[in-house]
């Protein structure tokens, strides 16, 4: 029997008992185990520590979401952290996540995962500067890990940025570095919060992201 103790500390945030959001955490770990073996979604230095390397480290985000988040843009999705451990994690209470991710194995990957444990995910294959973000609703949350820096990913997520969206993003010890830069050509307010599975990473929430206006 798998060992949960690396999830239950954020069991309080689930919808569901532990055991039912641990054994879909099972499912999706042994797909990623079977899918890693043609595609390479995650580092295969950190595919045996996948509980608390991938699972633990997504659903810290849960401690920061709001009553009212009901909808959530993850971009470059890869093997689907940290969204889809939190769309299981929440599975039963309505909230819509939606995957952005350009690889084709990758979004089979994502819409097998989705499929096999009945989430309320849509996965979007193509890159999100592709998306009109005119055609799509403004999400509460943005989330994405491990996937540009931070100036980088604020050219990203600003066409999906509305008056109440916030951006919870998963950053390493270059965090100070990446938000100097941004300030340069960013306004937005940030909260730093310490990673319960990094030492030296943080997760950043963003707020009021707008471009600095040029004089």
């Amino acid at each position: 029997m798998t060992d949960y103790s690396a999830i239950e500390p954020y069991a309080a945030y689930f919808t569901r008992p532990l055991a039912e959001v641990g054994a879909d955490l099972e499912s999706y770990a042994a797909l990623l185990a079977k899918w890693q073996t043609v595609q390479n979604l995650v580092s295969r230095e950190t595919l045996e520590a996948v509980w608390s390397r991938h699972f633990a480290d997504s659903l810290q985000v849960l401690s920061l979401l709001q009553p009212g988040d009901q909808s959530f843009l993850d971009i470059g999705s890869g093997g689907g952290f940290p969204a889809l451990p939190l769309a299981i994690a929440l599975k039963g209470s309505n909230r819509q996540f939606t995957l952005v991710e350009p690889n084709g194995r990758k979004v089979s990957f994502l819409r097998t995962v989705t499929r096999e444990l009945g989430l309320l995910v849509a996965v979007e294959g193509r890159r999100s500067d592709q998306i009109d973000s005119r055609e799509t609703p403004l999400p509460d949350v943005i989330t994405c890990r491990a996937l540009a820096s931070l100036p980088q990913l604020c050219d990203w997520m600003a066409p999906f940025f509305g008056p109440h969206t916030r951006a919870i993003l998963h950053k390493g010890r270059e965090h100070v570095e990446e938000l100097a830069e941004t300030v340069t050509r960013w306004d937005f307010n940030v909260v730093l919060t310490t990673s319960d599975t990094d030492p030296s990473g943080v997760l950043l929430t963003l707020t009021n992201l707008s471009a600095k206006t040029v004089r």
